[in-house]
């Protein structure tokens, strides 16, 4: 069975089920604006770095700064590409119906691999380039400096607005920026011996020479994360564990899910999409469309970042019924009212020969409640995930037994005055 019977609910519900899809939809549209505005913050810093390591490196003849131009340059046009990204992952099409927010997990590599080709580009650069001495004045000491600490500003920015949003995109961004400030350290430490006449190079090896080796570690490091976690994603790996098994709390936790057959999510950029099997309490159509209603608003409300849930639910096969008697005392004499009784029996059958299977005496938690002491028993009584009810008091218009009757829970009148009494006639009560 499919969630497909939305025309069976009650209007105010399918109201409010909108207004929460809405509210959803505008928290979404915020966090697409402010990505899609640091996105376009990053490339205009990107672009400016770029233009003042160029300009820089051909004042100064320096091969460590024009490198660290060139890792601007590349990271100027990532940047360019992850801002037109972001405004077409959010894009509809009848021709991708699960829209295209992998597009930001694409990015991702995409970033991943201008890592790598800065870091080629560097090693290339420090490694293999003229070794003339540069020329490094005062003001091209402290233009670097002021790069590196604007890109380190920048990248702890897009970090944390990436863990809000949990995008994929500004977290790539941001690592890409930390590693920046690495490779712009290089260029700093590359341009320091030149400006105070120093001439360090133990065994024939430069001091830039060391510390680019040292920061190209990194540079791989960081280029490795981001591309693995991009390509899990568009392999369709599934939704990390933690996430499953809050999902799979959530579902359990509802009284009408017997069991959860089967559970599976994928990422799509920092979308969650997820889709589970789940067994029910129930035969009613109308009654598990609304179940599943409830438990997608549960898992939107609980879980962020969830763009879609697909419940497929059928019902329990019935091998056993349970039932539950108020009793006046353990004895087994039944109580005249439901939710004053001190203690309940609840008794589990087998269907295929009514053989009782299980009898226990239950006290009833809510017996010294004020208010609400009906209804509470009743989704007590649903939490212990009863099918029957049989009592002396009828409940059909009353609060508890609309509590017991959206749950599929069936409620029987009953004369006898003991257990024994109700286990006598059980058979000709329940459906064979």
């Amino acid at each position: 069975m499919d969630r497909n019977l939305s025309a069976d609910l009650p209007v105010a519900e399918l109201m409010n089920q909108a207004q929460s899809h809405a509210v959803s939809g505008n928290a979404a549209d915020r966090e697409t604006g402010l990505i899609r505005k640091v996105a376009l913050y990053a490339f205009l810093l990107n672009l400016g770095l770029a233009i003042m390591k160029g300009a820089l490196a051909i004042l100064s003849q320096s091969l460590a700064v024009m490198a660290g131009a060139i890792d601007s340059g590349t990271d100027a046009l990532a940047s360019l590409v992850l801002y037109a990204g972001v405004i077409l992952s959010v894009r509809k099409y009848s021709a991708f119906p699960l829209g295209l927010y992998k597009i930001e997990n694409l990015i991702a590599v995409f970033v991943a691999l201008s890592i790598f080709f800065a870091g080629y580009e560097i090693a290339r650069t420090v490694w293999f380039g003229s070794g003339a001495p540069p020329e490094i004045s005062t003001g091209i000491v402290a233009l670097l400096i002021v790069g590196s600490m604007a890109t380190f500003a920048f990248g702890r920015y897009a970090m944390m607005i990436g863990r809000r949003t949990a995008s994929p995109t500004l977290m790539a961004e941001g690592r890409h920026r930390q590693v920046d400030v690495l490779s712009s350290l290089v260029v700093l430490a590359s341009v320091l011996p030149a400006y105070f006449k120093w001439n360090f190079s133990p065994f024939g090896v430069t001091f830039d020479q060391i510390a680019a080796s040292v920061v190209l570690i990194f540079i791989a490091v960081a280029g490795w994360e981001m591309l693995s976690d991009g390509m899990r994603v568009l392999l369709d790996a599934s939704v990390d564990y933690d996430t499953l098994a809050q999902v799979r709390g959530i579902l359990n936790a509802h009284p009408m899910v017997v069991s959860v057959q089967s559970l599976i999510g994928r990422n799509a950029g920092r979308f969650r999409f997820l889709q589970t099997n789940i067994t029910l309490r129930t035969g009613d159509l109308q009654k598990a469309h609304r179940i599943s209603e409830a438990l997608e608003a549960d898992i939107r409300e609980k879980i962020p970042h969830v763009e879609r849930v697909m419940i497929h639910y059928e019902p329990q096969p019935r091998t056993h019924i349970r039932f539950a008697v108020p009793l006046a005392d353990p004895s087994g004499d039944i109580a005249d009212h439901f939710g004053e009784a001190p203690h309940f029996a609840i008794v589990t059958v087998r269907l295929s020969d009514r053989h009782v299977e299980k009898q226990e005496v239950i006290e009833n938690p809510y017996r010294d409640v004020g208010t609400a002491k009906g209804i509470r028993v009743a989704e007590w009584l649903v939490e212990q995930k009863v099918d029957q009810v049989f009592m002396r008091e009828d409940l059909s218009r009353k609060g508890p037994g609309y509590v017991l009757g959206n749950a599929g829970v069936t409620t029987v009148l009953t004369s006898a005055r003991v257990v024994t009494e109700v286990m006598e006639g059980f058979d000709t009560e329940i459906p064979r």
